[in-house]
Parts: structure tokens; sequence; C-alpha cells
């Protein structure tokens, strides 16, 4: 069993930066590869990024890449998205989650395990 516990968001201008963190419990954390998703009102939740379970990969959506960064740290079982050249359509709940195997990293199904998501406005 893991459990996430996401943290960072908040209110920002147009261009800025947040870092958006994700705490999760459990011995097993660094076996898992991590996600990163978002959901805008009326919207879908999107894949936004995902690492590997070592962190030596990483991988984007198109949306995002060159913007944003993933990260891990698995001694501190915290996986992080460093967000800058923030735009008002980044604006959604994001959300962190866990998942055995990479392969299938951009559908949101086959996630195991998920926080209960952090809001992120940016205003124009």
């Amino acid at each position: 069993q893991v459990q996430l516990v996401e943290s960072g968001g908040g209110l920002v201008q147009a261009g800025g930066s947040l870092r958006l963190s994700c705490a999760a419990s459990g011995r097993t954390f660094s076996s898992y590869a991590m996600g990163w998703f978002r959901q805008a009102p009326g919207k879908e939740r999107e894949f936004v990024a995902a690492v590997s379970s070592s962190g030596r990969s990483t991988f984007y959506a198109d949306s995002v890449s060159g913007r944003f960064t993933i990260s891990r740290d698995n001694a501190k079982n915290t996986v992080y998205l460093q967000m800058n050249s923030l735009k008002p359509e980044d604006t959604a709940v994001y959300y962190c989650a866990a998942r055995a195997a990479l392969l299938g990293y951009r559908e949101y199904v086959g996630y195991d395990y998920w926080g209960q998501g952090t809001q992120v406005t940016v205003s124009s």
C-alpha cells in the first residue's frame, strides 16, 4: 500500500513558477514509476510527466516539455514537479500517481495509487 500526498499548489501569475511535491508513505516507493496528471474543469484527466523508478528516465507531454521538470528523491520518498513559465492553460488540479510498471505511463488507467490533488491556478 502506498499513500500519496501532494503539496505546493497555489495561485501564480503567468510566467511564474511553482514546485509541486508528492510525499509517499511505504517502504516500496523506489519500486514504483511515478506520474503527474492534471484535470481542468470540464476536461478529462491528462498526462503531464512521468519518471522511472530509478529516476533515470523522464517523459513529458508535449504541452509542458521544456517548461516542466519531474524528478524524485527515493531517500525522501518524494517526487517533484518543477513548473516554470506557467501559462493560464496550465490551471488545473494536479495529481501524482504511482504504478508498478513504467509501460503505459501516459494512460491514467494502470496507476495503482493516487493522491488527493493540489490546485494550481495561473492568472493572466
